[in-house]
Formats: structure tokens, sequence, C-alpha cells
């Protein structure tokens, strides 16, 4: 993994925020201010974060999560080009893509507080979730934590 720079570590993650209703999953959505497109919560690591740690942090400026939340970490990967993290090349030229990380973690309260990274935030069943989001590792991320809560499997908290 690329070492951090500037205060920014060479990582993202990817926070897929969940509830049960009565009618089933639910999965929160964000609507980027930046760029109108659908995701989870998205952000970068900050140097000396592990990506637990920076999950946990964008979680709680981006969706207003504070306090004692189990995150389930996910088999879910992906790698990022720089550009369409930093807009640049942050680490270097020779530091093309960095690693996304992903998690999990329910929610039982409907109501969050957006940051201004966001304009809207709303709950999707997940076949609606899988249509809305624009990046394919978002898809790959919801449908390995969907699948793992249907099933009932090994959902291991970080």
């Amino acid at each position: 993994m690329a070492e951090s720079l500037g205060g920014r570590a060479a990582f993202q993650v990817l926070v897929l925020l969940y509830r049960q209703t009565e009618g089933g999953l639910l999965y929160a959505l964000f609507r980027r201010s930046d760029g109108a497109y659908w995701q989870g919560v998205a952000g970068g690591g900050e140097a000396g974060e592990t990506p637990l740690q920076a999950a946990r942090r964008e979680s709680a400026e981006e969706a207003g999560l504070a306090g004692d939340f189990e995150f389930i970490e996910l088999d879910a990967r992906a790698t990022i080009s720089v550009l369409h993290v930093t807009g640049e090349f942050t680490w270097g030229p020779d530091v093309l893509v960095i690693p996304e990380f992903t998690f999990g973690v329910r929610v039982d309260n409907p109501e969050l507080d957006l940051s201004g990274e966001h304009t809207e935030y709303s709950w999707f069943a997940i076949d609606a979730a899988m249509e809305a989001v624009q990046w394919d590792s978002n898809r790959t991320a919801l449908w390995e934590l969907d699948h793992r809560l249907r099933r009932g499997g090994p959902v291991q908290p970080s």
C-alpha cells in the first residue's frame, strides 16, 4: 500500500448502512453534492488510520453515526483510480490506483445527519440500491452484504 502523503492515506473506504424493517432490509444511499450520483458513505483514510478507523470516522462525519456501532468488514475490495479520488496524482506519479475497503453497519434509527458532501439520502431495497449506485464497487459490496445478511451467515464485527 502506498504511504500517506500530506495527511491523507492511500486508501478509500466504503460503508454501507443498513436497517431491518418489517418490509425487509433497507440500505442507505447518499447523493453526492459534487456529482449528483448515489453511493454509500465513502472517503479517504487519514495518515495513521486503519481502514476500520477511517470507516468509523467517515460514518460519523457523513451520516452522524456517533457511538458504538458494530462494523462488518466485507470481503469486497476494489481499486480506484487516484484521479477519481483526489483529481490528481496525490501520492506521486507511480501511484495510479488505491484500494477501497468495504464495511457494513447496522443502524436502527432511519434518521441520519448529512454532511455538506451530500444533498440527500434515502433508504433503498436491495434491487433499487443496486440500480441507483454509480460505481461497480458499490454494487459488489451491496450484493455481498445483502447476501450475508439474508443467509444468516457469518457477519463478523470488526
